[in-house]
């Protein structure tokens, strides 16, 4: 059996960085996430590393385990508060940001 990753790309109010975000896996391309849509990527039981990216801009990597059957969800947005934003331009890994779900 597998578990599932759900990414739900979604803000709340204005975001700037709208586009398609691509989501890595492990180190390894695993689809991608329009604005205001959630996809479901079958994973294999126990730990992984999750990040997203567009262009040159980033999330910070997660990690995350995952049991048998488990649904382990995750939302990413491109808004953050403005002090964040402006260093983004500087490091990039600052400009997505990358949050787990309560189940």
């Amino acid at each position: 059996m597998t578990a599932t990753l759900k990414m739900t790309h979604k803000a709340i109010g204005v975001e700037v960085r709208r586009g398609r975000y691509d989501i890595v896996l492990d180190g390894h391309a695993a689809g991608s996430v329009e604005m205001n849509e959630t996809v479901e990527i079958p994973v294999e039981p126990g730990g992984h590393t999750l990040q997203i990216r567009c262009g040159r801009n980033s999330s910070r990597t997660q990690t995350f385990q995952a049991a048998e059957s488990q649904t382990v969800a995750f939302r990413c947005t491109g808004k953050s508060f403005l002090p964040i934003f402006l260093a983004s331009f500087v490091v990039p890994n600052l400009a997505l940001q990358l949050r787990r779900e309560a189940k």
